[in-house]
């Protein structure tokens, strides 16, 4: 007996309406979770900005938040006023504040934000470029006690990798007297000590001319247009805008400033000199690889031939030869011997 057509196609109806509705039943708690997460990122994210801005000494409104973290205005009047509810901010007159609950609560998000960074930087191979993009991925799903773990770990660092101060579990701060670059005047010579790594786009360039913290400069000129200055054997011309993200503490007195400070990246092939030291930018397995490969202060090393590109560099150090590639050598601090 031939089937009915149209119940075989009743019925493909029906097992496909009841495979969909068990799917939405099984998927339903992840999907809520994953909701969850969300909205506890957006929070966050809320909390952790908002600190920042009163930090610098500046107010946030409700439009500047929604602008800078791309939401839309229905979604963050939503978000404020359930954060509201919650007591981690208020808003007063379109100026958001935080509470000293939010303040607390940011300063956590804030504390695992930096020793992931630190963690990022001491143990693992990721580029600096990198850092903070993971950074703001973790920060949402580590826990306090994990944060406390990774704290101890890696040896109670009071310092992430970006010269920026990590809070305490407590919610302390370290509190930092910096100057910008932007405000020195002429012939100034001071260390890099803090490298801001936002809004991104501005750390990327810093990023991209190789600056490190640790290392000093000298302010050849400085307007509203430009600031020139030379560090370790570079000259740089940067913005205002962007030499403002730079944070830096003039020497002291008796601090010397290292005119002949140059990185081994520029010992052309027959020069030779003496090494001073590896930058504090290099840190972890990659500065132990190198001390082990003999690169330690007072160690003489000449530049024994490069590649047709120039990277990578051979050198010859302790009677052996060693290739290095450029971002390698720009961590390893020199002077050039006269001969």
């Amino acid at each position: 007996m031939t089937p009915d057509p149209g119940i075989a196609l009743i019925v493909f109806f029906i097992l496909v309406f009841v495979g969909v509705l068990l799917w939405k039943i099984i998927k339903s708690p992840f999907l809520l979770q994953n909701i969850k997460q969300s909205k506890k990122a957006l929070v966050e994210d809320i909390l952790k900005q908002l600190y920042h801005v009163e930090y610098s000494g500046r107010t946030a409104s409700l439009n500047a938040m929604a602008g800078a973290l791309k939401l839309s205005d229905r979604k963050i009047v939503r978000l404020v006023e359930d954060m509201s509810s919650h007591d981690l901010l208020k808003l007063d007159q379109d100026i958001l504040q935080l509470t000293s609950s939010g303040r607390d609560y940011a300063l956590k998000i804030i504390r695992v934000h930096r020793l992931w960074e630190k963690y990022l930087s001491e143990r693992t191979g990721f580029d600096k470029s990198e850092w903070h993009d993971r950074a703001e991925q973790k920060e949402h799903t580590l826990t306090e006690e994990q944060a406390e773990q990774l704290y101890h770990d890696l040896g109670n660092p009071r310092f992430d990798p970006h010269g920026d101060p990590i809070p305490t579990e407590a919610g302390e701060i370290i509190e930092t007297h910096w100057k910008s670059l932007s405000s020195l005047s002429e012939n100034t010579v001071a260390r890099i000590v803090h490298l801001e790594d936002e809004p991104e786009v501005i750390y990327q360039q810093i990023v991209a001319e190789k600056l490190h913290i640790g290392s000093q400069v000298k302010i050849i000129a400085s307007d509203n247009h430009e600031v020139k200055f030379f560090s370790e054997g570079e000259e740089y011309r940067f913005s205002p805008i962007v030499a403002s993200n730079i944070s830096v503490k003039e020497l002291t007195a008796q601090e010397k400033y290292e005119e002949d400070v140059v990185r081994l990246s520029s010992l052309d092939p027959g020069e030779k000199a003496i090494i001073l030291g590896i930058s504090s930018e290099c840190r972890g397995a990659s500065r132990r690889r190198l001390l082990d490969l003999g690169f330690i202060a007072g160690s003489s090393i000449e530049t024994e031939f490069a590649s047709p590109s120039k990277e990578p560099k051979a050198y010859s150090i302790r009677n052996t030869i060693i290739a290095l590639r450029g971002d390698q050598a720009d961590l390893i601090l020199i002077k050039k011997v006269n001969e």
